[in-house]
């Protein structure tokens, strides 16, 4: 009723609070551990609890007369009162219904033995210790709404793409973030095995953070860091990709969770703004202007925009959105179930999803290219080159083959086909394998070979991973270069 409320406590009681006098005029002793749930009878004269101690008990407010309904194998986080059953869901994922006499109470406790539910918290934990525990009325539940097991430990691969999960059933999968889904279940295997395994010595940024709180993988998308992982689209395996295409993991990911509301707007012809007003200063960083050549990786057609199609999530099991509404409060929902008038969408996300616009991380590496020592070949570059981070160690052989043949004489525009900058020079001539979509260091000969440290590095290596795994200093990469014999 309006007149009183129930309430639950980490001290095992159950408390009847008269919110007219505002004060507790009845305590009950019924649990032994942390009560977490509560749910009343329609008339408010008995109510069921659960918590810590993974019981369920039915409780007689006026009388204090207590029964135990159920023992479950968790401890109990809420429950439901449906008809005559009582929906218990525990920190396990399966859900379980008991019979609970909602209407007539009275019948439980004719079934079982009851006992009277003390005003102190130490008097049923007194009385479990002594051997005078009740005997539940039922033993097994009369339904069951199984659910998957719980994921218990994860871990983000290095590729950025992929996670590694255990759950509560010993199965150890592998997940694609890019999909959402699991993409293949090594069975009750090590973890730690299968993670050492599964070790790749790539170096991409973290565009994303995780966690299982849930049970499941929550994935979680800010901006502008979300947005600073680019890769190129031959290692997603992306058909007919030129080789030199890249793609922003985050842009990409985003346009296959909404590719569903992006859909249902353009039909409905919704064209309002969403959550934000991007005409405002805030967007105006991230307005779609002009770059100058020397601050595009390797020229504007060589990012992915419209061409490449979006990261295709399932629509059996799809993932949930869930964002902060416009109101203050967040919402949730799967992305089949967007119908393209949902103004709460973030306005940077509709940015990027619609209009292609999105913040640019800065995404170059700066080195230095020297001779190898006590190699005969000249030096060919004068001071710090730059690339992107994620240019491969063959583009660099070729740089310093194409510069051999065609020894340094000075020119500022000096060029070769690689994104290389020297200074504020962009270098930006050919590359006859990259033209054709070729990988050079499978489709030529190379006559130089790169080392770091003294190591030879291998051909599809990127400067990020050289620098974090064989450079490993704070300092600006160098990098040498020696001939060797053409093989």
């Amino acid at each position: 009723t309006a007149m009183y409320c129930l309430s639950g406590s980490s001290d095992s009681m159950i408390r009847l609070w008269d919110l007219g006098q505002q004060r507790c005029i009845h305590s009950y002793a019924v649990h032994t551990d942390s009560v977490w749930a509560l749910a009343s009878t329609p008339s408010f004269s008995h109510v069921y609890s659960g918590g810590r101690d993974q019981s369920v008990y039915l409780t007689d407010l006026s009388n204090r007369e207590s029964v135990l309904l159920c023992t479950n194998e968790h401890p109990i986080l809420q429950l439901s009162l449906q008809d005559d059953m009582i929906w218990v869901a525990t920190t396990d994922s399966s859900v379980n219904g008991w019979k609970a006499e909602a209407h007539e109470p009275l019948k439980l406790f004719q079934k079982g033995s009851s006992f009277l539910a003390g005003n102190l918290s130490f008097s049923r934990a007194r009385a479990s210790l002594e051997g005078s525990a009740p005997v539940p009325i039922h033993k097994e539940p009369s339904s069951i709404i199984p659910g998957v097991p719980a994921i218990t430990q994860h871990e983000i691969l290095n590729n950025r793409r992929h996670v590694l999960t255990k759950d509560t059933a010993g199965s150890v999968k592998l997940w694609e973030i890019t999909r959402g889904a699991v993409i293949e279940d090594f069975g009750k295997v090590s973890f730690e095995d299968k993670k050492k395994e599964l070790f790749e010595m790539v170096s991409i940024p973290a565009w994303f953070t995780m966690d299982a709180r849930l049970g499941c993988l929550s994935v979680h998308l800010d901006t502008p860091q979300c947005f600073s992982a680019e890769i190129y689209a031959v290692d997603l395996n992306v058909a007919g990709a030129q080789e030199d295409l890249k793609i922003n993991l985050a842009q990409e990911t985003l346009r296959g969770l909404l590719v569903h509301w992006s859909k249902k707007k353009q039909r409905s012809g919704s064209h309002g703004l969403s959550n934000g007003d991007t005409s405002t200063g805030k967007d105006v960083s991230l307005k779609n202007l002009p770059h100058p050549r020397s601050e595009v990786d390797d020229g504007a057609e060589n990012h992915a925009s419209q061409m490449l199609p979006s990261f295709e999530f399932s629509t059996v099991s799809p993932p949930s959105i869930i964002t902060e509404g416009s109101s203050g409060g967040p919402w949730r929902k799967r992305i089949t179930d967007l119908d393209g008038t949902e103004s709460d969408i973030p306005w940077w996300i509709v940015d990027c999803v619609e209009h292609n616009r999105f913040p640019k991380e800065n995404t170059k590496c700066g080195f230095y290219l020297h001779p190898a020592e006590g190699s005969p070949a000249p030096n060919i570059t004068q001071g710090k080159l730059s690339a992107p981070r994620i240019l491969r160690i063959h583009k660099v052989a070729n740089y310093v083959v194409e510069k051999l043949d065609r020894p340094l004489d000075g020119n500022a525009d000096s060029t070769f086909g690689m994104g290389l900058t020297s200074g504020q020079s962009q270098f930006s001539a050919l590359d006859s394998s990259s033209r054709l979509g070729l990988k050079p260091w499978q489709k030529l000969k190379p006559s130089v070979e790169i080392l770091c440290n003294s190591q030879v590095l291998a051909p599809e290596m990127s400067l990020a991973t050289v620098r974090a795994y064989v450079w490993k200093k704070p300092e600006d990469l160098i990098l040498n270069y020696k001939v060797v014999q053409s093989r």
